[in-house]
């Protein structure tokens, strides 16, 4: 088969790689049908993830078709469309028992496209497939549910939930790529006052207004000013950082009320200050995390529903073959306008948003 491997920093290519199959008696292989690109596979392309050893095939997020499980799988079998999940849990560790499944302690938690082969291939062997497996609805498109393996889960557990998002706050996202948009979307899930986006790209703030945000505000212009404005000075019950970098998190930390959260979901590879000379009287709680897709079942019910507006972050698509094209469209997405690349002929006739640029 054909996967996208990553061969050292800087260095990747579309080529031959071995035929997975099922190692373990819990493992299912997977023929992938459609996949996406995650901002984390450009991290690890640069070289910040050293955990990732070359040769190994990228992608953590997929929808396809089962073709071989394990003798001890019993929620999947050969013919099912599913989608694979960003995270995988063994079910039986003392994490994977509190349904923290990104701390899975049994050799689960974010291994597909980090420590093991992953989704951007023609076929992926997916280890304990009764937990890191979730059969399709007949009324989700491939597209629509490939954005429910890391991007909405993500955005909804590790940000609107563990920011405790509730009726009537005021929310104000940083960061308007895909993971703040998700947010914006489902933060409105809980009913809120309004919500405010944040991003310094116009095309994101207008994808952010699109998606329900009642204010939108370019990160360059104060703010910090107009969430105080909006709030009479209070600031936002909840803050969700979706950006990474140290000066959207103090920036987050400035535009919260006393008694707020701010939910940090970006991923940081540098020290953020955290001024508690500031903070420490203001009783604010400050939360991280890893995803841990414990929500998947109750996304895909919604998504199922029309209550998610999954297909509407994804701005192009390719045939899986040009997945260096897609990588190259996707890194330089301030030109290209890209919010989610999606990869994969169109299944179960599901018609596309968007073909490939040339």
């Amino acid at each position: 088969m054909k996967g996208y491997v990553f061969q050292g920093p800087g260095r990747s290519a579309w080529e031959e790689t071995p035929d997975p199959d099922a190692k373990e008696p819990t493992d299912a292989v997977v023929r992938v049908d459609t996949v996406t690109i995650c901002g984390t596979d450009l991290h690890i392309l640069k070289g910040d993830v050293p955990g990732v050893r070359p040769g190994t095939v990228l992608g953590h997020e997929a929808v396809g078709e089962v073709v071989e499980v394990g003798s001890d799988v019993w929620s999947v079998r050969p013919g099912d469309q599913v989608l694979v999940s960003c995270i995988t849990a063994c079910g039986r560790c003392r994490f994977c028992r509190e349904g923290v499944y990104g701390q899975c302690l049994g050799g689960g938690g974010w291994i597909l496209g980090h420590l093991v082969d992953g989704t951007q291939a023609e076929y992926v062997r997916v280890p304990f497939a009764d937990l890191s497996l979730h059969p399709l609805p007949a009324s989700v498109t491939d597209t629509d549910a490939v954005l429910l393996a890391d991007i909405f889960p993500t955005a909804y557990e590790v940000g609107v939930l563990n920011g405790r998002v509730r009726p009537g706050d005021t929310v104000a996202v940083v960061g308007a790529g895909p993971i703040g948009l998700a947010a914006v979307a489902t933060a409105r899930l809980f009913a809120p006052e309004r919500v405010i986006a944040v991003d310094v790209a116009p095309a994101r703030l207008e994808a952010a207004r699109k998606l329900g945000a009642e204010a939108v505000v370019d990160a360059r212009e104060a703010p910090e000013q107009l969430v105080a404005d909006l709030t009479g000075g209070l600031g936002a019950d909840v803050v969700v950082e979706a950006v990474g970098v140290p000066e959207t998190f103090e920036m987050c930390t400035r535009m919260v009320r006393p008694g707020g959260h701010v939910a940090n979901v970006g991923v940081h590879g540098k020290p953020a200050v955290l001024h508690l000379e500031d903070l420490w009287i203001k009783n604010v709680t400050i939360t991280t995390g890893l995803v841990n897709t414990n929500s998947a079942p109750t996304l895909l019910k919604m998504a199922a529903a029309g209550r998610l507006p999954t297909s509407q972050l994804v701005t192009h698509v390719f045939p899986l073959e040009q997945m260096q094209e897609a990588y190259d469209v996707f890194a330089q997405a301030a030109v290209t306008g890209a919010l989610k690349v999606v990869l994969g002929e169109p299944p179960r006739n599901e018609v596309l948003p968007m073909t490939a640029a040339e």
